[in-house]
């Protein structure tokens, strides 16, 4: 099953830690972001990776040809588009895809998510769309739940309390439907649109999640890796 990380953005908010690379390059621990998502997702035996670059993607590039990936893994990086939205890459993406169901993560976000449990609960809805709900601030979509279905998505509201969209998606191909093209916004035009019709589920993770939003998101991270006590590294 293939594991796609949406890595194409600009990264803005981390100032000059992205003006000469993209954010999921920032290192923590002496490694790119990248790479500690994807041994999240590979010591948990999902090892088949496509990468949607963008902005500063021959970066990403360059790196897995100096650093290629562990024999059992499958890494392939595709150039999304400079300015294509989320759903867009995605949709970039579907030949490669093919007709199974995805899993789907950002490239700036690390958690000790247990991606087995998320991927049986998404397989025993039989809904379209799976997210996995989280509470860190509320700076992020919000999810509105009833039971394990998501009725109402909003991205970034002001002030709210409770489940945020968190990432670490999984998807049935039947989610190409919903991408109408390079502008296409998952996180404002699909994930609202799933909500409404159903398809959406949220599987509810308590453990450790923490994007990389802001240089302070970045030193809080490295202060983890550096003592030894970071939630999401459970790969030796």
């Amino acid at each position: 099953m293939r594991v796609v990380i949406l890595a194409g953005g600009r990264g803005t908010r981390l100032g000059d830690q992205t003006s000469a690379r993209p954010k999921p390059m920032v290192e923590v621990g002496g490694r790119p972001l990248l790479w500690h998502i994807m041994h999240i997702y590979g010591n948990q035996g999902f090892r088949d990776f496509l990468v949607a670059a963008g902005y500063r993607g021959e970066i990403i590039l360059d790196y897995f040809r100096r650093w290629p990936p562990n024999g059992t893994w499958s890494v392939e990086v595709v150039d999304t588009g400079l300015d294509t939205m989320t759903g867009g890459r995605l949709l970039r993406l579907r030949s490669r895809i093919g007709e199974e169901p995805f899993l789907v993560t950002y490239g700036d976000g690390l958690g000790d998510v247990d991606l087995g449990a998320l991927f049986r609960f998404h397989r025993s809805h039989g809904r379209l769309a799976t997210v996995t709900a989280v509470r860190p601030p509320p700076r992020f979509g919000a999810l509105t739940l009833e039971g394990d279905t998501v009725v109402e998505f909003s991205e970034k509201p002001p002030a709210r309390e409770g489940w945020i969209n968190g990432g670490f998606f999984v998807f049935e191909p039947g989610i190409f439907e919903y991408l109408k093209g390079d502008s296409t916004v998952l996180e404002r035009q699909t994930l609202p649109r799933l909500a409404a019709e159903g398809q959406l589920m949220a599987w509810r993770h308590e453990g450790f999640w923490q994007p990389m939003d802001a240089p302070r998101d970045q030193e809080a991270l490295e202060s983890l890796w550096s003592a030894g006590q970071a939630p999401w590294k459970t790969w030796i």
